[in-house]
């Protein structure tokens, strides 16, 4: 192998992380990851996308130029004292949806190590065709890893202000997709349990039809993730809180989306009234 490759190792290949390690190969990186006791499904993922096993954690430490964490909000501590336990003393990217205070903890245990820290936030769904998904990027070394990553189907954007300004991003960014779309299944939740879904339906016809657009298919892809959304909804109300806006709504969205775990990547996942009647419930049937 030639010594002018460059080599990022992947934590880990979720839908999103897979995709991304494949944008990355496309540009001419070498995509490692860990296999080490992960399920069949991210081994199968990985595999689809060519990237290479190296089992270990400490292999991929040791191989890396640029560690690149994506993994569930909750997660993203850990995953950087794991790698910094390691000495890790290269570039490391964290591109999860956390809080700025959260990217700063991160940032803190990955530079006490000796590396660099990069903030990351994803906008859109897995990179899989040009024009979907972008990447911002932010910190001293943010261009260098928007040119590590750019020649794939993922655009980088490397962006001015603190070094946690691709976290504070995410978070306005998703504190309002996917928080209206928590408040969209409350308000079905309602009609439904005071028996005027159907004519709340006729209402939003006449004039909210994006509404009903979006009751279908996009209430029911955001069920399938809503396993993942808890996390984020957490820190944004975080990210709320310590810039002194209420972050009650926010706290609600994840219990709402709690409410919702059993259908877990679930393609066949309901919308609409169907699925208000779990949120009722509280997520029993």
């Amino acid at each position: 192998m030639q010594s002018d490759v460059t080599t990022i190792g992947l934590l880990h290949p979720g839908q999103m992380g897979a995709a991304v390690g494949a944008t990355a190969k496309a540009g001419g990186s070498r995509v490692v990851w860990v296999g080490e006791g992960r399920s069949d499904a991210t081994h199968a993922r990985a595999d689809a996308d060519e990237l290479e096993d190296v089992a270990w954690l400490n292999a991929l430490v040791n191989q890396s130029d640029v560690v690149l964490s994506i993994c569930p909000p909750a997660a993203a501590v850990a995953v950087a004292e794991e790698v910094a336990a390691l000495g890790f003393r290269k570039i490391y990217v964290d591109a999860n949806a956390v809080s700025p205070a959260t990217a700063r903890r991160v940032a803190e245990i990955v530079e006490r190590s000796g590396a660099s820290y990069v903030d990351g936030g994803i906008i859109g769904g897995p990179p899989r065709r040009a024009g979907t998904t972008r990447l911002y990027l932010s910190g001293e070394r943010a261009r260098r890893v928007a040119t590590l990553l750019g020649d794939g189907p993922l655009e980088t954007i490397a962006i001015e202000g603190p070094a946690t300004a691709a976290s504070a991003l995410k978070m306005a960014y998703a504190g309002y997709t996917k928080g209206s779309t928590a408040l969209l299944i409350a308000m079905h939740a309602l009609a439904l349990h005071e028996g005027v879904h159907e004519a709340l339906m006729a209402e939003w016809e006449r004039s909210q039809p994006e509404l009903i657009r979006r009751s279908g298919d996009g209430i029911s892809s955001a069920a399938a993730k809503a396993w993942r959304f808890v996390g984020e909804m957490e820190e944004i109300a975080a990210s709320l809180q310590a810039a002194g806006v209420p972050d009650g709504f926010h706290r609600a969205a994840a219990e709402l989306y709690g409410r919702l775990e059993r259908f877990r990547d679930d393609p066949d996942a309901p919308g609409g009234a169907e699925l208000a009647r779990y949120v009722i419930e509280g997520g029993d049937e």
